[in-house]
């Protein structure tokens, strides 16, 4: 990939995060899982030429907007390492994960995992989540990290580099039947109970 290429696939990538965070109204309580390969935003087939480089790219432009809006990351690392997910430690004791005992490298968890946990402040890495939404960046398969019911998200722009990207937010499960309600009534007089 030119290097030309490689500095616009972090400005991409902050246009559909900031898409997904403004549906989604992401912030300081969420958890947004990411997975990427860096090899398909290469134009490559997923698993053959990661970069360090297209990692770095990625990074920044999901660190600016976890930055603005204050969610927490967690970045998939691939089948080698089970789909484990790179977090700060912080996370991990705040959701209360399970945590995995392995270093991610480039080709045993990923190119994006292996940038991502050199750049956090305490990484480690846990077993799984269930986050509140994500984005895939070269069909990595995140959909076995987000809460159920995930809504898929079609941004604007579809690619990263050459990557197909899918992104998805979640809501919770919708329950009670046809007699259920979802939201409170505005408050009237009328509405006060005998």
């Amino acid at each position: 990939m030119e290097t030309k290429h490689i500095a616009e696939i972090g400005q991409q990538v902050v246009e559909i995060l900031e898409e997904l965070c403004a549906t989604a109204k992401f912030g300081p309580s969420h958890l947004l899982v990411v997975g990427a390969s860096t090899s398909e935003v290469a134009g490559q087939r997923i698993g053959t030429a990661g970069a360090e480089a297209v990692a770095a790219d990625l990074y920044a432009g999901i660190e600016q907007v976890r930055s603005k809006y204050g969610f927490d990351v967690a970045f998939q690392c691939c089948e080698h390492l089970n789909r484990a997910l790179v977090v700060e430690r912080a996370v991990l004791d705040r959701l209360r994960l399970t945590e995995v005992s392995a270093v991610p490298v480039r080709k045993a968890g990923g190119s994006m995992a292996a940038f991502a946990y050199r750049q956090l402040q305490a990484p480690c890495l846990v077993e799984s989540i269930e986050a509140h939404g994500g984005i895939d960046i070269g069909e990595t398969l995140i959909g076995m990290h987000l809460r159920r019911v995930a809504i898929p998200f079609r941004s604007t722009r579809r690619y990263v580099g050459e990557a197909r990207v899918t992104a998805a937010w979640t809501r919770p499960k919708l329950i009670g039947g046809e007699r259920a309600v979802y939201q409170l009534p505005a408050a009237t007089d009328s509405n006060v109970c005998d």
